[in-house]
């Protein structure tokens, strides 16, 4: 396993819409279940802000920072604030080498075995196959066959507690949870069962 990932549990919160008045809130709630690789998408209300706070909360226990990164500008920025986590829907090698370059962990969006050698290629220290919904755990097995053994593979979309144990059967390393974990307006209760459900279902699979 990818040496990122020593100490963590491979499930990534995806915090799509998160605000910044919660940002800080909402990673402490996440941390203390025992999730502790934080995404915010770009395409979130003031997502630097956002990532800045949660840097701020719990940034020494956590591997924090963005998903939907889609330009180098944006790296940069990211860069900027210590950000570690730099998460693509798609695999833009560009994006991937400013990454590497500035120290942070790239997981760019795959989702054909062309995009996953490609994004190899140009440095991603791990993968993430979106959307999920489209790959059975038949054909994550196939292209873990032919991956390197040790290169992370996370599955995100449609992803729930429910529903990692075919797909970790196959060889998915790790898990992207967007709607089964966060939406805006979710109280830190309702997460916090949420985030439990997820990492006891994950313990039960991985020990």
């Amino acid at each position: 396993m990818s040496d990122f990932l020593h100490g963590h549990r491979p499930l990534v919160a995806i915090l799509r819409g998160l605000e910044p008045a919660q940002a800080a809130d909402v990673a402490q709630t996440l941390v203390a279940a025992g999730i502790t690789l934080i995404e915010v998408p770009l395409n979130s209300p003031d997502p630097f802000t956002s990532i800045a706070a949660i840097l701020a909360a719990v940034g020494d226990r956590a591997l924090v920072g963005a998903g939907t990164v889609l330009d180098v500008g944006q790296v940069r920025t990211l860069a900027g604030l210590g950000a570690r986590l730099v998460v693509a829907p798609n695999c833009n090698p560009a994006v991937i080498a400013a990454a590497v370059a500035s120290g942070m962990i790239a997981l760019p969006g795959v989702l054909t075995p062309t995009e996953m050698f490609a994004a190899i290629a140009a440095g991603a220290q791990g993968l993430k196959l979106f959307p999920a919904e489209l790959v059975p755990p038949a054909g994550v097995k196939a292209v873990r066959a032919v991956l390197p053994p040790g290169l992370p593979l996370f599955l995100v979309g449609g992803i729930n507690a429910a529903s990692m144990a075919p797909y970790r059967a196959a060889g998915a390393t790790g898990f992207g949870l967007g709607s089964s974990l966060f939406a805006p307006g979710k109280s830190l209760a309702d997460i916090s069962r949420d985030a439990a459900a997820i990492v006891a279902a994950w313990d039960a699979l991985a020990g």
